[in-house]
């Protein structure tokens, strides 16, 4: 590496970046010129953070500070993208990526001075603690010799003056460390003027003052070391009207006195210990161009979920149960079926908690491979579809979203392939009856399930039913003692038992009436026995069923504080089986109102009128309804508030899905999609930061809540937020492969807008519907949803709207071969778009380029693939950036650059695997193949076209997997092997003609016909 050298403890230490003084930039052919003023700023910005996001805010302050222009974003965009190519042309190792918000500098650690100065530092301290003090002071010494002036000198930003001063700071406090240790090694004589030097540059630093006195009163100078001391106190008095600081007074007198404590004490470990030499890194570094087909391996995609939801710490009785159901679910014997449980029960009598303690306890020793797990929402109007649930599992067994097909049959199919050699146990948790269970039961012995339900499902064949009843005296004071403490027990054991058989034993009575005790531990036990036997009727009724829970739940709810009443209330508007903490602030309208929004929910924890459901993928706790307190939360809403409360805490909620949503956008793709004028409602900043940090796994915990969300707006007669919502979901359903619910809240979204007469919403819908239907290759459905989308965003003048439609009609017409119309339809779909939008600009060059370079127009495809890229690195939009590349690598080998290509592509691929995008995968691995076949290296090609059909048949991609059959027969007729060859073009050419892809289907023609020596194959 280019640069300057530090020598110390015989190992060198080199670095490219110099901030130690004035700016500077070290290449391979000496200084950098870096651009003065905001290219300087934005440098050095990126330089002491190196390795860390740099706000693009925090950027434009450090250059306009409180009076930004209105183009100040770009500006930094254009200083950023110009540092770029400074590095670049000077052969410097340093990447400026973009992430949003901001951009983050990647350099070696050692590239930058400050870093081995500081690295130095902590290395000295180490050696100090040792007792090595003569090499702890050198490696100090050296370290301080880095300075070339005062840190970032010159640099045109107060804020970064201030920054560079608290680094100068460190420099005087090394500084001021090596003089302490070279004073103990005895070395008083050769410091007393290089110390008289520092006193004269930083006069009011005392601990210098106090250094150069003890250096001087050591050799022998008393009368100079009182004198230095005068000089000291004079200034200080003078300057801020202070006295010198305790430890320079006392060591004055300590000086007067000639107290034997300053004499020199011999220290161990004065001499200079031998060190080996430490390596240059360097030497063996293969640097970035040793890039090997093993860095492209495909990785392993066994996917082992974990989807049990949390086990119950207090979890008590059932114990003969607990073991009965272990016993059918772990039965070995090879000729059984899957083991099946149903577990039945009324309700709170506590059939998930059972399930879930049985599943925690057999997980990791019987079902290594996996848990599976739904709520079926057997006891709500609305159950799950067996064909959703499945969609679900099959996601989480590792098909991506794309490849799971439509029906039920099929779904159910792949479903039992994927299970039928691993030991998995699927908890149904639930569930209304036999026709949901059916569906969701593996074929093979391997696997075990076990499900809950309040029905008696005598008609699933093979399984074992157990109920669980009520808890007995010991069980119920036990449950009671987890929550209360045991010693409130003990203390009142009469009343104890009293209050279990006032609850019938009845677990989430129990629960509910404990936690009421636990939250007020100055209540004795048999104040809420005294309580309950107030609700006679009610208490009759605990044995008949809900009406008494529904008296206890009452009971608990009065003691709420009057927010806490509401917040339960308004929570029963959620439909999700769980929601995250925020929705509490969104349903109150209290954004600040507590430092964490889960400080809402805990009220309502603590009484057990609201469950932990678990943490999810951000860290952030969730929350959840047992489904009887759900309805007692119904009902009182419906008896205490009015229509006016519930419609403004419905449009709170959509407006908070919205401004997230539209924040992981942002993070995400770098820029928004289609709003509307539904009002956001902002959870608090702070938050938003922390769950939206990994935005699309926030996404997909999100999943259930946000489609449900769609429906339940759009059944609500809120049109205008079940539109926006939907359509702004539409771009992560693309990207995850959830079709089903793009489709699904699409439609529900689609019958409020066309209700209501809401002309946008039916234009954004409709369009967004087309994508849709061009992911399943349903072309003449998108091209009617596309066209009258066309027609309502131009009788609106809705432009981006236009662009959107075109740019889609343009791709459908690529893919039905009619380059003409296609290109047409991409030009006006960039007119549409503008300079204001560089993002769909993007999508639009990138689209193009495949008719382009068909063309052979390969310098404009350049040159729009350079802009695109540098657009999408700009907006952090990483799967853009690797369709760029993707087409960059195919315009290489048309170029006959097959080596360019290889590298672009091998780019691409890092991408997507970082991405998750297991499509993008498959293609990039196809055109890899392609690479090697130009280079003449058949066996890696052959190797990488195989890779590339796993991918694409793993995720059921039959047009993708046919593409590259006709790839691998051509290679197999370079190999004279006609037989293969044969087989695979005939294939490829059923999946082709069934599909309409003429232009794939005129090639693999083209190659049979040659191989068959006959035109027949030419006339398909």
């Amino acid at each position: 590496m280019a640069g300057v050298r530090l020598e110390s403890r015989e190992r060198a230490v080199g670095f490219t970046f110099q901030v130690l003084g004035e700016l500077k930039v070290f290449g391979g052919r000496g200084t950098v010129p870096v651009t003065a003023g905001r290219q300087q700023v934005i440098l050095a910005a990126l330089l002491l953070e190196s390795g860390r996001l740099q706000n693009r805010d925090h950027l434009i302050r450090l250059l306009w500070a409180e009076d930004p222009p209105e183009t100040a974003r770009t500006q930094v965009q254009i200083c950023v993208s110009r540092m770029r190519k400074t590095l670049t042309a000077a052969g410097v190792e340093a990447t400026i990526e973009t992430r949003p918000p901001g951009y983050v500098l990647q350099i070696d650690d050692a590239a930058l001075d400050l870093n081995v100065f500081r690295r130095t530092v902590g290395e000295a301290a180490v050696l100090g603690g040792e007792g090595r003090t003569a090499e702890a002071a050198a490696l100090l010494r050296a370290a301080v010799g880095l300075w070339c002036g005062p840190c970032l000198n010159g640099i045109p930003s107060d804020e970064l003056a201030r920054i560079a001063e608290h680094i100068d700071e460190e420099r005087l406090a090394a500084t001021e460390s090596f003089i302490e240790l070279e004073l103990a090694l005895g070395r008083h004589h050769q410091l007393t003027a290089e110390i008289a030097r520092l006193v004269g540059e930083n006069p009011l630093r005392e601990r210098f003052r106090g250094q150069l006195m003890l250096a001087l009163y050591r050799s022998g100078r008393q009368a100079e070391a009182l004198e230095s001391f005068r000089q000291g106190r004079t200034l200080l008095m003078d300057e801020l009207g202070l006295q010198p600081g305790e430890d320079l007074r006392r060591l004055e007198q300590a000086v007067l006195t000639e107290d034997p404590s300053l004499r020199l004490v011999p220290t161990a470990g004065t001499h200079l210990r031998g060190t080996e030499p430490v390596p240059d890194a360097s030497a063996t570094d293969p640097g970035p161009d040793a890039a090997t087909d093993e860095d492209v391996r495909t990785p392993a995609r066994a996917a082992v979920p974990r989807q049990l939801p949390v086990d119950t710490a207090d979890f008590v009785g059932h114990q003969q149960l607990v073991a009965e159901v272990e016993g059918v679910l772990t039965d070995t014997s090879r000729v059984r079926a899957p083991g099946i449980v149903v577990v039945t029960g009324r309700s709170g009598i506590g059939k998930s908690t059972f399930a879930a303690r049985v599943a925690h306890r057999l997980a990791e020793s019987h079902f290594p491979d996996g848990q599976l797990y739904c709520q079926l929402r057997g006891g709500r109007a609305d159950p799950v579809d067996p064909r959703e649930i499945l969609g679900r599992f099959l996601r989480a067994l590792g098909l991506p979203g794309p490849a799971i097909p439509d029906s039920l049959e099929e779904r159910g199919e792949i479903y039992r392939s994927l299970l039928a050699t691993r030991r998995i146990l699927v908890v149904l948790d639930d569930a209304v009856g036999e026709e949901q269970i059916f569906p969701l039961l593996p074929g093979g012995h391997s696997c075990g399930v076990l499900v809950t339900t309040r029905a008696r499902l005598t008609a699933l064949p093979g399984a074992h039913r157990v109920t669980l009843d009520i808890l007995d005296e010991q069980g119920s004071l036990e449950l009671i003692g987890n929550v209360v403490g045991a010693d409130r027990v003990g203390g009142e054991p009469e009343a104890a038992r009293a209050l279990a058989a006032a609850v019938g034993g009845l677990p989430l009575a129990l629960r509910i009436i404990a936690a009421r005790l636990a939250a007020r531990p100055h209540w004795p036990l048999a104040s809420m026995v005294q309580r309950l036997a107030d609700e006679r009727r009610r208490l009759d009724e605990l044995t008949h069923g809900e009406m008494t829970v529904r008296a206890s739940l009452a009971l608990t709810y009065d003691g709420l504080a009057e927010r806490d009443r509401t917040l339960l209330r308004l929570l029963s508007l959620t439909k999700g089986s769980t929601f995250p903490s925020w929705i509490g602030g969104a349903l109150l309208d209290v954004p600040d109102a507590y430092p964490y929004p889960s400080d809402l929910m805990e009220s309502l924890v603590d009484v057990q009128m609201l469950d932990v459901a678990g943490v999810d993928a951000t860290g952030e706790l969730r929350y959840g309804f047992h489904d009887i307190i759900r309805l007692f939360a119904r009902d009182r809403l419906a008896v205490e508030s009015d229509e006016t409360e519930r419609r403004a805490a419905t449009r709170r909620v959509g407006g908070a899905w919205l401004a997230l949503v539209g924040e992981a956008q942002r993070r995400i793709l770098g820029t928004r999609y289609i709003d509307g004028p539904a009002v956001r409602w902002n959870p608090p900043a702070d938050h938003v930061g922390t769950v939206l940090g990994r935005p699309l796994e926030w996404l997909d915990t999100e999943l259930e809540n946000l489609s449900l969300t769609v429906e339940s707006l759009a059944q609500g007669g809120e049109d205008g937020y079940a539109w926006e919502l939907a359509v702004n979901l539409a771009p992560f359903y693309e990207a995850r492969g959830y079709l089903d619910h793009w489709a699904r809240t699409h439609r529900k979204a689609l019958t409020a807008v066309r209700r209501s007469g809401n002309l946008l919403g039916q234009a954004a819908l409709l369009a967004s519907l087309g994508s849709l239907h061009l992911n399943r290759r349903n072309l003449p459905e998108a091209r009617r949803s596309l066209t009258t989308a066309v027609g309502l965003f131009e009788e609106l003048g809705h432009t981006k709207g236009l662009g959107l439609c075109r740019r889609d009609l343009g791709l459908l017409e690529r893919l039905a071969g009619h380059d003409t119309a296609a290109m047409d339809l991409f030009e006006r779909a960039e007119r549409d778009f503008g300079d204001d939008d560089p993002w769909a600009r993007a999508s639009v060059l990138v689209q193009r380029a495949v008719i382009l370079l068909r063309r052979g127009d390969v310098s404009r495809v350049e040159a729009e693939l350079d802009e695109a890229l540098e657009i999408w690195r700009d907006l952090g939009y990483l799967g853009g950036q690797a369709r760029v590349l993707q087409r960059a690598g195919q315009m290489h080998l048309y170029r006959g650059q097959p080596a360019d290509a290889r590298k672009a592509l091998v780019e691409g691929l890092s991408m997507v695997r970082d991405d998750g995008d297991v499509i993008g995968e498959g293609y990039i691995l196809h055109d890899l193949g392609r690479v090697h076949v130009r280079l003449g290296e058949l066996t890696e090609a052959a190797s990488y076209f195989a890779r590339s059909l796993s991918v694409r048949e793993d995720i059921l991609d039959q047009a993708g997997a046919a593409s590259v059959r006709v790839d691998l027969a051509d290679l197999s007729l370079l190999g004279d092997d006609t037989a293969k060859a044969g087989g695979l073009l005939t294939d490829a050419l059923e999946v082709f003609g069934r599909l309409g892809m003429a232009e794939e289907e005129g090639r693999a023609a083209g190659l049979l016909a040659r191989m068959t020596g006959d035109g027949a194959a030419e006339s398909r």
